[in-house]
């Protein structure tokens, strides 16, 4: 039995905590339209009509999601995987969300603190002069790294920790909000901005940042440094996600080389 005060400065008697949840239901479908809205005066259509339908597409990332459906995805999955280990008496994990900025950051980077890029070079080619992800590399040149518009993951080389794509073919929202003054008094130890922004919010408070550039960026979104944002209720045909679990303690025999998150 408590209280709580309204926004009018009256109280009023709660009996439990379920007063405090709200329930919110998100349709986590994707947006199909988003590759025609994208981009004005383009021939998109076959992508709209297919990349969220056929086969062909089953290892192609996910775009056409909010911030939020990429929110309730997660909280879907946590249940899915929770149920499933209760049937066979296993504890549950960790719950899978969105990675912090900076969590993003640390996987980018496969343990290469000062690399431009996830591969360690400052070049986007290989020594046979190939591209090492998917971008822009070149003015009205979508083809030359191989790919047009999204490719299958894992098409190009992985990271020192194992990761792939995380430079180019999509950008990958974060859980932070975006602010230009973020490294000037976030928390040292753990940094992290975050407000959930309200639909009636003004646009600017519900910026979210995403990170590694995609597949229609130039060179510059692809670095492991450069901080961009979108807006968390919109969907677009370059942003996707991926989830991460936060890492809950090693036992005796772990590998103590290992980072401290599990990304999937």
């Amino acid at each position: 039995m408590g209280q709580v005060t309204n926004n009018d400065g009256t109280r009023t008697d709660v009996k439990d905590r379920s007063s405090f949840i709200r329930h919110v239901v998100i349709n986590i479908y994707p947006d199909t339209l988003c590759w025609i809205r994208d981009f004005t005066y383009s021939f998109n259509d076959p992508q709209a009509d297919l990349y969220f339908w056929h086969p062909s597409f089953d290892d192609y990332p996910i775009v056409g999601v909010t911030w939020h459906q990429a929110n309730a995805f997660s909280h879907w999955r946590t249940d899915y995987m929770n149920n499933a280990l209760r049937k066979n008496g296993i504890s549950d994990v960790q719950a899978y969300r969105l990675p912090l900025e900076t969590e993003w950051e640390y996987a980018a980077r496969g343990g290469l603190d000062l690399s431009m890029y996830p591969w360690g070079g400052p070049y986007t080619r290989n020594y046979q002069g190939c591209f090492l992800a998917n971008f822009k590399p070149m003015r009205g040149d979508y083809i030359d790294d191989g790919g047009l518009l999204t490719v299958i993951v894992a098409h190009y080389p992985a990271n020192d920790f194992g990761l792939y794509d995380m430079s180019g073919n999509v950008a990958e929202w974060t859980k932070t909000t975006f602010n230009q003054s973020t490294y000037n008094f976030s928390w040292d130890l753990n940094p992290e901005i975050e407000y959930n922004a309200k639909d009636t919010d003004p646009s600017i408070m519900k910026r979210k940042v995403i990170r590694g550039g995609s597949w229609k960026d130039v060179a510059y979104y692809i670095r492991l440094t450069t901080r961009a944002y979108e807006y968390q209720d919109t969907a677009k045909s370059y942003i996707g996600f991926r989830c991460v679990q936060t890492y809950m303690g090693r036992q005796k025999d772990d590998n103590p080389a290992r980072a401290s998150h599990v990304y999937n």
